[in-house]
């Protein structure tokens, strides 16, 4: 592989810092509260700890030893029912407009679907107009109220697909 080739692969240990620091930059760019979001979170410091559990993963995106972005799944958080939760999908500028996001999404919904997950939800912003767009191309639809309870509470906008 050329160190310059972009991969997406599950995260490991020497990635926390570096897909913490993303996402946390990635958040500031566009502004978003550091209350009630994936900002406060204190899972990001300890991503490979965090989804290294059943029906749990991580991918991030890799550029030899940088990470510009990932995306998890996760089982929904306080809530009865076989519905996962598509988590801290995040890109840096340089990661954006490659078909990336695609591929992050095909590559998490795959193994939501392999564990057994019967619906995908994910909770973002008004104002994240790009990523929700992709989230209507891959079959996601808008909720008008959440689901579980994430802690999430700034973020207003609600999807959910069915797998």
């Amino acid at each position: 592989m050329r160190k310059d080739t972009i991969v997406i692969r599950e995260i490991e240990s020497e990635d926390d810092s570096k897909i913490a620091k993303a996402i946390r930059s990635v958040l500031i760019e566009m502004g978003v509260p550091k209350v009630g979001t994936a900002y406060e979170d204190l899972a990001l410091d300890c991503m490979t700890e965090t989804y290294n559990k059943p029906n749990k993963v991580y991918f991030v995106v890799a550029k030899g030893n940088l990470i510009l972005g990932g995306a998890g799944v996760s089982p929904l958080d306080n809530y009865e029912g076989n519905v996962c939760e598509l988590q801290k999908m995040y890109f840096m500028p340089e990661a954006r407009g490659k078909g990336l996001g695609s591929k992050m999404m095909a590559k998490c919904l795959e193994f939501a679907k392999q564990v057994g997950f019967e619906q995908c939800y994910l909770e973002t912003l008004p104002y994240m107009e790009d990523a929700r767009k992709l989230y209507r191309k891959v079959g996601f639809r808008g909720l008008e109220n959440p689901m579980g309870n994430t802690g999430h509470y700034s973020c207003t906008e609600w999807m959910l697909k069915d797998l």
